[in-house]
């Protein structure tokens, strides 16, 4: 009863909308403080903008295995056009990384959010590896202490309202105040272990949808949980079994996981099982 009611709680933020800032190239929106979901530590609000923050390649990962994900990104085709490459390439080391230790048991398949693309962008995508196929790709909502249309700020700290980075294991589901929800285990100590505790899991909002945007120019806010669009929550939660991969992606992911040695060894003995 505890987690049903200490669940991700909406913050819609209904009566602010981007003002006429997507019409006009996204002149910069400054990101609302809110101390009582915002720590004291993060970083002052920086203002909107579409230029994303490049993301490192993965070290030591070896050429075999770099052209066997540029290869996957291509066959992936349309539906993967807005996955960039260097994050496909972080959710590919780390289902490699992570696999054989048994962290992670289901093999083939991973979900992907690239939490710097802007929240109006479909930035969550289910991938099947062995077919390399696009499964499922749709928006998901940040958290409001995480900032306004992109995701600039994050933490692990408890009422922060805010995203947390790195790589997760997704565990079983229940009913709660969101309905039918999945709920992730955090596998990035220092950046999202308290996810669990957090009650940070995958549910349905009206406020993850086209329409929302539609509405108003961007969509509404989680308290840190990875919310989907009413339309698509369910096949998305379903596919996305316990022991499945979890990669959220965005500036500063750091994670012992990104290790292109192990992946690389891991491709050569058994490809993407």
């Amino acid at each position: 009863m505890a987690l049903a009611l200490g669940g991700c709680q909406v913050r819609a933020d209904e009566a602010r909308s981007l003002p006429s800032a997507l019409q006009k190239a996204l002149v910069a929106v400054p990101a609302r403080e809110d101390t009582a979901s915002i720590p004291s530590a993060s970083a002052a609000p920086v203002p909107d903008s579409l230029a994303l923050t490049p993301v490192p390649a993965v070290p030591e990962v070896p050429d075999t295995l770099r052209q066997a994900i540029r290869r996957l990104h291509t066959a992936l085709g349309p539906a993967a056009a807005d996955l960039r490459p260097e994050v496909l390439e972080q959710a590919c080391v780390g289902y490699l990384t992570l696999h054989p230790t048994g962290r992670i048991e289901r093999a083939g398949l991973l979900a992907v959010a690239d939490m710097d693309l802007p929240n109006t962008s479909r930035r969550l995508w289910v991938l099947d590896l062995r077919q390399a196929k696009v499964v499922h790709h749709s928006l998901v909502a940040h958290g409001e202490g995480s900032g306004r249309l992109r995701a600039t700020r994050f933490s692990n700290l408890e009422k922060s309202a805010c995203t947390s980075l790195g790589f997760y294991r997704t565990a079983d589901t229940y009913d709660g105040i969101h309905g039918y929800s999945r709920r992730i285990e955090g596998l990035d100590k220092g950046q999202n272990a308290n996810a669990y505790d957090r009650y940070v899991v995958l549910h349905a909002a009206d406020y993850a949808s086209p329409k929302y945007i539609a509405q108003h120019g961007r969509l509404g806010y989680s308290r840190g949980c990875p919310a989907l669009p009413p339309e698509q929550f369910k096949a998305i939660i379903a596919s996305v079994r316990v022991g499945s991969m979890l990669l959220i992606s965005g500036p500063g992911l750091a994670s012992r996981w990104l290790d292109g040695r192990a992946a690389g060894r891991r491709f050569l003995a058994r490809g993407w099982d």
